[in-house]
This record gives C-alpha cells, structure tokens and sequence, in this order.
C-alpha cells in the first residue's frame, strides 16, 4: 500500500491522501479553492478512501461553492485608504511618514500606521505584523490562565506565528501550542475558541467524539465561533478549521 502523500480523482475531484497513525478517517475541504484532503489509518486502501469521498460529495461541492464566495480581501499594498482589520472590526489606514519610533495607533476608525520617511511597502508592513503580534500575546495570557483551569490542563509554551494552512496547533508531547498571527484580525471570541481547541488536544489528540464532547461540555457555543472564524474575510493566505 502507498503510504507517500498522494493524490487519487473521485467523480472529477481532486483528493490529496495521507495516511498516518491514526483510527478513523478524516476529510477535509480547504479555502480558498476548496482542496480536498483525507488523512486515513495506515490499513485503509485508496477503494475505501474513494467510498468515504463519493458519500460527501455533495457536502464537499457545498464547501467548495462556499470558499469561492466568500468575501476575500485584496491584495495589500500598504498605503493611506486601504481597510484593514483588527479584533473583527474593519478600519481605514492612515500612514503616517515621520522620524521617530514605528508604531500603530488606532484613532476611532482610522488604523494610524507611524513609519520612517523612506519605509518601503515591506516594511510598513512589518510594522503592523509586529503590532498584531504584540496585541495577541497581550491576549492570549489572560485566556490561557482561565482555560487552563477550566480544562485542567497545562501548556510549557504558546507561541505566535505566521501559518498558511491553520488557525492553530498542538504539540501534545512538548505541551505547547502555536496560534496563527492572523487572529489579531478576527474577533476575539474566535482566539477563544482557537485556544480552547488547541488546549483540548491536550487530552485528546483526536477530532473524534471525545473531543467534540470536551469542547461541547466547556464552550457550548463553540461550532458558532468556528463558523464565525471561517466566514471572515479572508486574506489571500487562508484557513479553515
């Protein structure tokens, strides 16, 4: 049996396969095209994973439809007018060439951006990258003393950083987590959410019935943060989860 990354067609769709160690199967339909991946136990053949994908077919024709209509910004250049988005809330960026240190300010609804007099579009725009990542590790704390209690677990470490393909992960073994930079533009509830996930790997590795009945038990609400998160606008990297 094939045990590489490989890619099988089912119906005209296009399914990257990847078998671990793991009990149950598991498909997945990504943004922003709609890629279509199945991680299956080590004994399941490609017949079988082709079986699993035609009984979500129409499931997977729904995300896909869903991805490729969803609002999506555009490509940023850094410059006084375009939007921008923090905690949720969309504002206007106002950039302000000046000596002195870098820094963000938020004025009402106006996102002012502080940069040197010859700062290229890179690099204005690693100052906001830096200010989104000292809000989420103001954030994160707060929510990691309260869900770690909640869940009687405990990370060594949670760290932020740019990811292309998740909102987050765990690391059981080294008990640490890791959480996307780009949820500083998302709602808050939506870290929360992304928090508590990642914690509940702690005690289960697996998205199977133990966890969801973690997460239903300790934040009932939880498939609306989820929701909530996938339906942002996206940026031209995007997620699911």
């Amino acid at each position: 049996m094939n045990t590489e990354p490989h890619v099988i067609t089912v119906s005209g769709v296009r399914v990257q396969v990847v078998r671990k160690a793991i009990k149950n199967l598991h498909l997945g339909v990504y943004p922003p095209e709609g890629r279509v991946r199945v991680a299956a136990p080590m004994a399941v053949s490609d017949d079988a994973v082709r079986l699993a994908v035609v009984g979500k077919l129409v499931w997977i024709k729904r995300q896909r439809t869903r991805f490729r209509t969803q609002l999506r910004q555009s490509e940023r250049e850094m410059v006084s007018g375009e939007s921008h988005y923090f905690l949720g809330q969309r504002y206007r960026l106002r950039v302000v060439r000046k000596d002195g240190p870098t820094k963000v300010l938020i004025r009402s609804r106006i996102l002012e951006l502080h940069v040197s007099q010859k700062a290229i579009a890179r690099e204005r725009e690693q100052v906001l990258q830096r200010w989104y990542r000292q809000q989420l590790r103001d954030l994160i704390p707060p929510l990691l003393i309260k869900w770690q209690a909640a869940l009687d677990v405990k990370v060594a470490e949670c760290c932020v950083k740019k990811m292309k393909t998740k909102w987050g992960s765990c690391n059981a073994e080294a008990q640490r987590i890791w959480v996307n930079l780009e949820l500083a533009k998302k709602p808050v509830q939506c870290l929360e959410y992304l928090i508590v996930h990642e914690l509940a790997h702690l005690i289960e590795r697996h998205h199977n019935d133990n966890f969801v009945a973690i997460m239903d038990e300790h934040l009932p609400q939880w498939r609306l943060n989820r929701q909530e998160l996938n339906s942002a606008p996206l940026a031209n990297e995007t997620w699911s989860y």
